[in-house]
């Protein structure tokens, strides 16, 4: 191993036990505050939330936090596993010696690595929705339900996946030094399509959607939109409940594709006037540009990295520093692929607060919206009601929420809303 090679070895090491140690930190001080005000209901809530509500949720932020620890370790071992332990070097020579270099071998290296790292992941995600949210009364989804979504995710994955994988592929294969920019082009491309299709072709195969059939509701849903100068082209109630109780409402598709979707568990827990302030919270999204601005955001931050990507490509230490031996005579593009998406969340967590305090600043643009539109108060009485069916803590660690959080904690959020 060269100078090169062993120098980012030891950053890429020291990236990883950092981001261990950070996150073990935060997240034990999580659940040491959240244990700590277990007892006492926040004297801001305890005319409206029970000690019995709030204890559960307690419960359920500690035990989500402890799986959350035993997630990361296990993830970074398999880091490990797949890097400087020779993983990903095996895999590539294997399949190299099955089916000789060219672009079916770097599409089954990328194929197998989603389908072993998938595997990999399912105990955690069994026990995550069989026995921690079985505890806590969310869970609706059966096994056979459990295991056919995993089946369409991986068939919708290959189906989408496989191409642009094959386009980026050929691009860094094809396109000289400048293919980069190209894969930036067609990625861009890509997602603006998503955004398009995904109402009508992704998501109908996992959720039912069906036209909001609660007159009162859809005649103050079409006011309100046309107050604020919205339209969309349905609004849809979708069988949130097969799966959880856990509930929701969102905006999704862009352009004239834009539907309102509203969890059916959400339209049985709020009264009109609270699903009129949440849908308004929503649109203040949408009115005050976030979407927009999140869309740009995607744009820069993703060029600079198929930018970066393109630069390591070629630069034998960023394989061998990761425990990878390059071949000399057949393209290596994939497994550039594979390691730049491994490595880079490691410099990217560092991140993490400025994400978090920009999106908390548009949830909080986007409450003042719904307040001038609709009636605080309602917005204030379906958010307690969130919360509480949602079991989310109200007393997060401050340091926890700072990086974490990209909703305000429950206290933040009323206070202001109170005030307004």
């Amino acid at each position: 191993m060269d100078n090169a090679s062993f120098a980012f070895t030891l950053v890429f090491c020291a990236l990883l036990v950092l981001g261990l140690v950070v996150r073990t930190v935060l997240t034990s001080r999580q659940i040491r505050h959240v244990a700590r005000h277990r007892e006492k209901v926040p004297p801001a809530f305890s005319d409206t939330i029970t000690l019995a509500a709030h204890q559960k949720a307690a419960d359920y932020t500690i035990a989500k936090s402890r799986l959350g620890l035993l997630e990361m370790a296990v993830e970074a071992a398999v880091l490990l596993g797949w890097t400087l332990l020779g993983g990903l070097d095996w895999l590539n020579r294997t399949l190299l010696e099955a089916l000789g270099p060219g672009m079916v071998q770097q599409l089954a290296l990328l194929a197998a690595f989603a389908l072993l790292g998938s595997l990999i992941s399912l105990p955690l995600g069994w026990y995550a929705t069989f026995r921690l949210e079985e505890r806590f009364g969310f869970n609706k989804m059966t096994l056979s339900l459990w295991l056919s979504d995993l089946l369409k995710g991986a068939l919708v994955g290959a189906v989408i996946g496989l191409p642009i994988a094959a386009l980026v592929l050929w691009l860094m294969g094809t396109a000289g030094p400048a293919w980069w920019l190209w894969a930036w082009g067609a990625w861009m491309m890509f997602n603006l399509l998503a955004l398009v299709l995904y109402p009508t072709v992704i998501a109908p195969l996992f959720n039912k959607f069906e036209p909001l059939a609660d007159e009162t509701v859809r005649a103050r849903v079409n006011a309100l939109m046309q107050r604020c100068g919205f339209s969309a082209k349905g609004l849809f109630v979708m069988d949130g409940s097969r799966r959880s109780a856990h509930a929701n409402a969102y905006f999704t598709g862009f352009g004239a594709a834009k539907r309102v979707v509203f969890f059916d568990t959400l339209l049985q827990q709020l009264n009109p006037g609270e699903i009129d302030a949440v849908l308004a919270h929503e649109l203040g999204h949408y009115k005050r540009r976030h979407i927009l601005q999140r869309i740009v955001l995607l744009f820069a931050l993703s060029l600079g990295g198929f930018a970066l990507l393109g630069w390591v490509s070629s630069q034998a230490w960023f394989f061998s520093g990761l425990g990878v031996t390059p071949s000399m005579d057949t393209p290596n593009d994939a497994l550039a692929l594979l390691l730049f998406l491994m490595v880079v969340p490691l410099f990217t967590y560092f991140l993490s607060p400025l994400m978090a305090q920009l999106s908390r600043r548009h949830e909080f643009e986007a409450d003042a919206f719904a307040v001038a539109q609709t009636s605080g108060d309602d917005l204030a009485s379906a958010l307690l009601k969130l919360y509480k069916d949602n079991a989310s803590t109200l007393t997060p660690d401050p340091v926890y929420a700072r990086f974490y959080y990209s909703h305000p904690p429950a206290s933040e959020r009323l206070s202001r809303l109170r005030t307004s």
